[in-house]
């Protein structure tokens, strides 16, 4: 079970043309397939290489070989084993980037359980419905996450036990270094087939509660064709990686962290808020050959910096962003003071990295999401499923048949599943235009999910957190454009007898969401109304009220 990099695909590295990289192109996906053997075992073998460099905010540095973390994720693996965790059952993850989350990530992999990455940015609900709703029986959390997991354990049912890691210490909380230092080192990992589950990976919605994608091992491999596209036919001698996403997302793990190990290179890690200088920094230090940031962070780093070049001495090779448009501007400025061309990219937790750039061999157009990437079948839909020529607007759908980034379904909701595909296109909910040359244009949502700053963000959930506060009679939140976050959260609040429209009761309003979701779910503005404009069958228009902000 242990293949290569070049046993999962055939990607054409001497393409000479878009249509060559296409024509060329050969998925090579396995009958049996593992993701934390193929992203860490496989390259134990050779004790010296890196693969990991660990940075945080407080100047605290550390580098770890493969070797180092495999032995440490056997550890985990074994000691899991003991608490009954077995395949499919579920492990939360509730950490940023750190050694200790990696070294997690392998752990639960091999053994066949299936992860649950969890953002430490999460507030208690948060939290208590993705555990709950999961039926994770193990969470292994830090020292900025645990409390928030403390206040709702006893309304997890599953959980049966909590890991703490870097002083993460409470009663009936056991201690890493302590179970690893009793574990054994040796772990024989589980066979696993390619479609078998992997992660569980929330996404949001615009109506009820998040829902959990489930994520087979195959996807991995489904992600590669774009993350070796996207940073310019990666891997060669030399390549390093950087990205500030968070590993609990999609755009994090499969963007990031996974596939640059599939490839058996060195990745950096830090553990802090953004930081514009800090960002150069890193990718000085540590030699960055490819990044991937999003474009509210390359904008502040415009705005912040301005002459990089002059201040820093970067080499960047390949530099991927998504999440928003870039722009022309951002664009030439990426150019100008980085040297390379910014690979903008297209894909959703449920099928990701499946539209893209790839600047080493076609050019790119500023303000274009780019083309397929090998492998991947998409085509623009109308509202009754038919394909619409180039130069109409459609939904992005991608054609599931072969496809190994295609997720397996909605954790416990066949309705939505099913809801997801039209035949065997799955649709993504994302509108855009394909010019005569293929290139396909981002035009906004056909629903109501915000993206703001790299994040997707469904207005229920914070909605239904607004109207649980005695002020708030009915609530409704949108999207409003902002030229640096792409979009920013807007609360539209209708309010109880006995409140008044005061910005003390926008301050309470904000300090609610933050303490109970999450900080970049939280509203940046609101707007007290009399009523909200509603359907017949009594849902709230958000078109109407977008149409008015």
């Amino acid at each position: 079970m242990a293949v290569s990099a070049d046993d999962v695909m055939h990607l054409p590295r001497d393409a000479r043309s878009y249509d060559d990289l296409v024509a060329r192109f050969r998925w090579q996906v396995p009958s049996e397939f593992n993701i934390g053997v193929d992203v860490c075992g496989r390259h134990a073998r050779d004790p010296d290489r890196i693969a990991l460099h660990y940075e945080d905010e407080t100047g605290v540095t550390s580098r770890h070989t493969f070797r180092e973390l495999q032995v440490r994720a056997n550890g985990l693996s074994n000691t899991l084993a003991s608490f009954g965790i077995t395949c499919g059952d579920r492990v939360a993850i509730v950490m940023p980037q750190r050694p200790e989350t990696a070294i997690a990530h392998v752990a639960i992999t091999q053994m066949g359980a299936i992860a649950v990455p969890l953002s430490h940015l999460f507030g208690p609900d948060a939290l208590e419905y993705r555990l709950t709703d999961a039926g994770v029986k193990v969470a292994i959390v830090d020292p900025d996450s645990l409390p928030k997991l403390l206040a709702i354990r006893a309304n997890v049912p599953s959980l049966t036990h909590v890991i703490g890691v870097a002083g993460a210490r409470e009663a009936h909380v056991l201690e890493w270094d302590t179970l690893l230092a009793r574990a054994s080192d040796a772990f024989e990992p589980v066979v696993t087939g390619a479609n078998d589950p992997a992660y569980i990976i929330y996404t949001s919605g615009t109506t009820g509660s998040p829902k959990g994608a489930l994520i087979p091992h195959r996807t991995l491999i489904g992600n590669l064709p774009g993350f070796c596209c996207s940073h310019d036919l990666l891997p060669e001698p030399g390549d390093c990686f950087w990205s500030p996403a968070d590993w609990a997302w999609t755009g994090g793990l499969f963007d990031a962290l996974l596939p640059t190990w599939h490839f058996g290179l060195p990745l950096v890690a830090y553990r802090g808020r953004f930081d514009p200088e800090r960002a150069c920094d890193l990718m000085q230090k540590y030699r960055v050959r490819n990044a991937f940031l999003f474009p509210t962070a390359l904008k502040m780093m415009m705005k912040e910096l301005g002459d990089v070049r002059g201040r820093w001495q970067i080499d960047l090779r390949s530099m991927m962003s998504g999440g928003e448009a870039v722009g022309e501007t951002l664009f030439g400025w990426i150019r100008d003071q980085f040297g390379v061309r910014v690979n903008e990219i297209f894909g959703q937790t449920e099928m990701n990295y499946v539209i893209g750039g790839c600047s080493r061999v076609f050019d790119p157009k500023p303000g274009a999401v780019g083309r397929p990437y090998p492998g991947h079948r998409i085509a623009l839909l109308d509202d009754a499923g038919r394909e619409l020529p180039a130069g109409e607007l459609g939904e992005i759908a991608l054609h599931r048949d072969n496809d190994p980034v295609m997720f397996l379904g909605y954790w416990n909701q066949p309705e939505a599943t099913a809801a997801k595909y039209h035949g065997d296109w799955a649709r993504t909910g994302d509108l855009a235009e394909r010019d005569e040359d293929g290139y396909y244009w981002y035009r906004g949502r056909t629903d109501d999910v915000i993206k703001s700053a790299g994040y997707r963000i469904g207005p229920s959930e914070i909605e239904n957190c607004l109207v649980r506060h005695p002020a708030v009679a009915n609530a409704a939140v949108i999207a409003v454009p902002d030229e640096e976050r792409g979009s920013l959260v807007k609360a539209v609040i209708v309010l109880t007898p006995g409140h008044a429209p005061t910005p003390e009761t926008e301050a309470a309003l904000a300090a609610h969401v933050r303490a109970r979701l999450a900080p970049y779910q939280c509203p940046k503005l609101f707007e007290f109304v009399g009523s909200l404009p509603m359907t017949t069958s009594g849902k709230v228009q958000r078109r109407l009220l977008r149409d008015d902000a």
